[in-house]
This record gives C-alpha cells, structure tokens and sequence, in this order.
C-alpha cells in the first residue's frame, strides 16, 4: 500500500455516499493549492488526468 493509499481510503470513508460536482472539485483544488503552492504541479498532474479520463475509451 502507497502512503497515499491511506488519504484515498479516508476520504472514500468519510465521503464515499456523497456525490459533488467538477465545479466543487475543482474550487477544492484550488483552495489546496492556494494553501499548500509546493504542491501545484502535482495538484496539476491530477487535475489533468482526471480531465482526461475519457480519452482512453
């Protein structure tokens, strides 16, 4: 198991029931980055894969 195995696992825990929107998602990563700027290219990296999440069907 990754370390970030057990951050995934929480929030799937606490949130799993809830549905959210891109829009809320996005505003979420935006917040982060804006606390925590060391992690704006990995907040990126995500932000992109999860965009891009339908081009391999």
């Amino acid at each position: 198991m990754y370390f970030t195995d057990r951050g995934i696992e929480e929030l799937a825990d606490r949130r799993g029931e809830e549905q959210v929107s891109v829009l809320w998602l996005a505003d979420r990563l935006r917040a982060f980055v804006d606390a925590n700027p060391q992690f704006e290219d990995a907040v990126e990296r995500l932000a992109s894969f999860l965009a891009r999440d339908d081009e391999s069907e």
